[in-house]
Formats: C-alpha cells, structure tokens, sequence
C-alpha cells in the first residue's frame, strides 16, 4: 500500500515524504471531505502547518480538490485524471444540514464538452441539503 501511494505521489510530481504519505493513505479511507483540523484530530502529533502544506501542495498538483462551505474549507482526493493545471472534479459537491458531512455526488456532474472560445480549468457546485442516511432515518 506504502509503495502504491509513493507512486501515485510520484506520478504527479511530489516528492513522497512521510506526512504526504500518511496524509494521502487517511484521506483515501474517507468517504466525505474533511477540514483541516479534522485531518489534523486524526494526527495527534503532527504540526498543523505541515498538514496544512501537504494539502496545499497536494491541491496544485491535482491529489486533492477543496470544498469551500461557507468560512471553512474541506478537502477531498481527485481521480486520477486531475493534474497541476486542470481539475476534473465536475461534480456536485453536497453538504448535509443534519450530519455536517460533505460528500462528492458525481451522478450529478457538469459536461466536459461545454462550446466556446474558452477553457474551463476548475468547477465548483455546491449545495446544501439532507442527504440520503439522514433523510431515511427521519421517516
């Protein structure tokens, strides 16, 4: 598993140093978006500002996208087809009232294929609703 995520590091130009790769390994097992100091609570040893610049750094090399819900940003890994200069992450951005979890709906994206005289390099829809657990468990 080690040696998986120091290749994908390596295959978008980042040097695999031991917090990246820590990082990248908890983010991959997160089904929602997390915040920094959400990520930071998983590390309890760790300085904030290298958490805080992995994910920078993973964000301008296409490992991550962030999520901006309202003063906070959350992050979540890209697919493999983001890179340092275009994102692909196309796709509706849900955030649930009830369980404060911010999740990727990529059912509902945007097309690649938009005509005119200019390039699209990132996208970000959002909206705010009751997600699917939390809608159940209120009937």
């Amino acid at each position: 598993m080690k040696k998986d995520i120091e290749n994908k590091l390596t295959d978008k130009n980042t040097r695999p140093t031991g917090m990246r790769i820590l990082v990248y390994d908890f983010l991959s097992s997160q089904q929602a978006a997390l915040s920094l100091s959400e990520i930071e609570d998983h590390f309890e040893n760790a300085d904030r500002t290298t958490i805080y610049r992995t994910l920078k750094t993973f964000e301008e090399k296409g490992i991550v996208h962030s999520i901006q819900e309202n003063t906070t940003t959350k992050y979540k890994l890209c697919h493999d087809g983001c890179n340092e200069i275009t994102h692909q992450d196309r796709h509706l951005h849900f955030y649930c009232k009830i369980c404060k979890q911010t999740t990727c709906k990529e059912e509902i994206s945007f097309p690649e294929n938009v005509q005119g005289n200019f390039r699209i390099d990132e996208i970000r829809l959002f909206a705010k609703g009751i997600c699917e657990n939390c809608l159940e468990s209120l009937q």
